[in-house]
């Protein structure tokens, strides 16, 4: 078994928030001379430079899940991965068909740049993507499981975006295949004040908005060899899979 070092929860120069110098290239090389094998591309409200990061991150033998951190109607955070382009596609175009289209103001809101593997601009946003969807985290989380995908509510005890900022605590039926916790919480911590949630995997993330984060929090995934399958079945401690974190 593999114990193979991951952080899920990446942004890159599309998202709103995050640094101009979060480039696909400048992401990778980081991720590299930090021993990542997984990284998680998760822009807000877009899955649009997905693919970007994975062809470079597979020059660097460095997995990549592909996916989105989308903002639900609640205003709750969610991880979303999908585990081929076609299903990436069918959910950005859920995505596109759900946001609401602010005008997008780059003195405001950021560069919102999509990159190609020479860090040339291709495309630029022109609306926010910084705000919910008309879309419920449920239906949210319906939604990319019937693509295949991987659903993880983000960071669930931060004081903002979360379940517990929105909702007030954290549904112990809910339908995820792991939770995220703020990556400064210790999980016994955690688990203490919230103990009707233990059976999930738990993750810790760098949620990297500048290049010197990535890294800095990460998930350590027990599997028998790095692909999509293996990565779920670990979140969901399924074969002796696992999933480990401090």
């Amino acid at each position: 078994m593999l114990n193979v070092k991951a952080d899920l929860h990446i942004h890159t120069v599309l998202s709103p928030c995050a640094e101009t110098d979060m480039s696909p290239v400048a992401i990778v090389q980081k991720a590299f001379s930090k021993g990542l094998k997984i990284i998680g591309i998760t822009d807000h409200n877009s899955t649009l430079q997905c693919l970007t990061v994975k062809k470079i991150a597979d020059e660097y033998g460095i997995f990549t899940l592909m996916g989105a951190e989308v903002t639900s109607k609640e205003e709750i955070h969610c991880l979303t991965y999908f585990d081929n382009p076609e299903n990436l596609q069918n959910f950005q175009e859920f995505i596109e068909r759900n946001i609401q289209k602010i005008k997008y103001n780059p003195a405001i809101h950021g560069v919102q740049a999509v990159l190609d593997t020479n860090n040339n601009v291709i495309e630029q946003v022109d609306y926010y993507l910084g705000v919910p969807l008309n879309a419920g985290y449920e239906e949210i989380e319906e939604i990319v499981h019937a693509m295949g995908g991987i659903f993880i509510p983000a960071h669930v005890d931060r004081i903002k975006f979360s379940l517990l900022s929105q909702l007030g605590y954290v549904p112990e039926n809910l339908k995820a295949d792991a939770l995220e916790i703020f990556n400064q919480t210790p999980l016994v911590q955690f688990l203490r004040e919230n103990g009707h949630v233990s059976h999930f995997s738990f993750v810790k993330n760098s949620d990297a908005h500048t290049l010197n984060s990535i890294g800095q929090y990460t998930s350590h995934f027990m599997i028998d060899k790095i692909n999509f399958n293996e990565i779920k079945m670990a979140l969901r401690k399924k074969f002796e899979r696992m999933v480990l974190i401090d």
